[in-house]
């Protein structure tokens, strides 16, 4: 057998990287830096924005992959890869997906939907929606579909959760007059008596178009066109509702009163169940305001009130937030999150809604959360791009303009 020559070695070992070269390469660090930037500067939070982007190489060609709802960050990253004179093709997929059919909104069918972080049962239960709830819709998978909710958290919801219309019937929905269940709990019934047949449960926040009234109930109609009744002394028509709330500590504190004892649920944000954040949104929801929602999120909202333990200055309706703080190598960790109440004690979600005090004295110290304080934030009486105010929100019913009857 003859040894192959060193120059024989050489020719063929050029000839391999040239094929090499001519293939796909998984080493794009230069288009990587651009992805990177744009990610960082458009979607820097996975839970409420998706920009899901690679990129491969093909020879001189950049191949960019992924998918993306962010329109505008695809743009700046194509626009940034031809400023640097590199050679790209374009193969993201923008969100909603074309195979929705123009049925990329849908709501919220069901008292309350649960909303995974997999398209899967099994999934972690990423939050929740209540019924009457617009959600946009991204893409299917099985019988899944990827929605945002309105506090823009991008989560799995099964197909019996929602009922899909286009952005032109959903305006029209939007039109419809409405009512809005009040309390906790409560049931939908066939016919305009407490004795009726069940439709199904209602909880506080579940939104319904109204079809007119009957006894002492009112005939509602679901998303997917079921009618049903519910009574009148646990609703309120959503105009009326919205325009006469009175957002102070006070409600704020009577609204998280009427949740006590509630289980904790991860990745609960209704009545069913609770998560730390989920029972403060909930808490503000029904005080006419969407904030966002994970406690992490919470925290960048309002203004400071407290930082160091200086409780004397928190009035009710402040939300106190809880975790790690950050060191020289490490970033701050926000895990936890109550609302104080007034006379040194806050209310929160921790096995079960309950009250708990800073007071060190008190039987109902906690001294666990206590030692993590962070910081107290006040939302309440603050303008907030990160706060959805629900009486100048087109959310659920085009809002009430000045000169309107029923402006304030």
């Amino acid at each position: 057998m003859h040894k192959i020559s060193q120059y024989s070695f050489l020719s063929l070992l050029l000839m391999f990287v040239v094929a090499c070269n001519q293939g796909e390469s998984e080493d794009p660090k230069e288009a990587d830096r651009y992805i990177s930037e744009v990610k960082k500067e458009f979607a820097p939070d996975k839970r409420v924005a998706l920009f899901d982007v690679e990129s491969h190489r093909k020879g001189d060609t950049y191949i960019l992959k992924g998918e993306s709802n962010l329109p505008e960050a695809v743009a700046a990253l194509k626009a940034r890869m031809g400023e640097a004179q590199l050679d790209y093709r374009d193969s993201i997929s923008l969100l909603p997906s074309e195979d929705l059919k123009d049925k990329n909104m849908a709501l919220i069918n069901i008292s309350v939907a649960n909303i995974r972080s997999n398209p899967s049962h099994s999934a972690e239960l990423a939050t929740q929606a209540t019924l009457g709830t617009p959600v946009k819709v991204y893409k299917q998978e099985g019988d899944w579909y990827y929605v945002q909710t309105p506090d823009n958290y991008l989560s799995w919801v099964d197909k019996g959760g929602i009922e899909r219309f286009t952005e032109e019937e959903i305006a029209q929905w939007r039109a419809a007059e409405k009512v809005i269940f009040l309390q906790p709990f409560g049931s939908a019934h066939e016919e305009a008596s407490p004795e009726a047949a069940i439709v199904s449960d209602v909880v506080a926040g579940n939104i319904f178009v109204v079809k007119g009234e009957k006894n002492d109930f009112y005939e509602v109609q679901y998303p997917d066109g079921r009618t049903a009744y519910i009574p009148k002394s646990q609703a309120k028509p959503y105009r009326e509702w919205v325009n006469s709330l009175e957002q102070s500590g006070e409600n704020l504190v009577a609204t998280s009163r009427s949740l006590m004892g509630l289980p904790y649920l991860w990745g609960g944000t209704s009545p069913k169940g609770v998560d730390c954040s989920g029972f403060t949104k909930t808490i503000f929801f029904m005080n006419g305001m969407v904030i966002p929602r994970d406690a992490s999120q919470q925290v960048h909202t309002g203004s400071v009130v407290d930082s160091t333990q200086s409780f004397e200055n928190l009035v009710p309706g402040d939300l106190l937030f809880f975790g790690t703080p950050a060191t020289d190598t490490t970033s701050e960790r926000v895990v936890h999150v109550g609302m104080w109440i007034g006379d040194d004690r806050f209310i929160h979600s921790s096995g079960k809604v309950h009250i708990s005090t800073v007071d060190t004295t008190d039987p109902d110290f906690d001294e666990f959360n206590y030692n993590r304080y962070l910081r107290t934030k006040r939302i309440l009486g603050q303008e907030d791009q990160n706060v959805v105010q629900l009486a100048r929100s087109d959310l659920f019913m085009d809002p009430v303009k000045p000169g309107d009857e029923g402006w304030k």
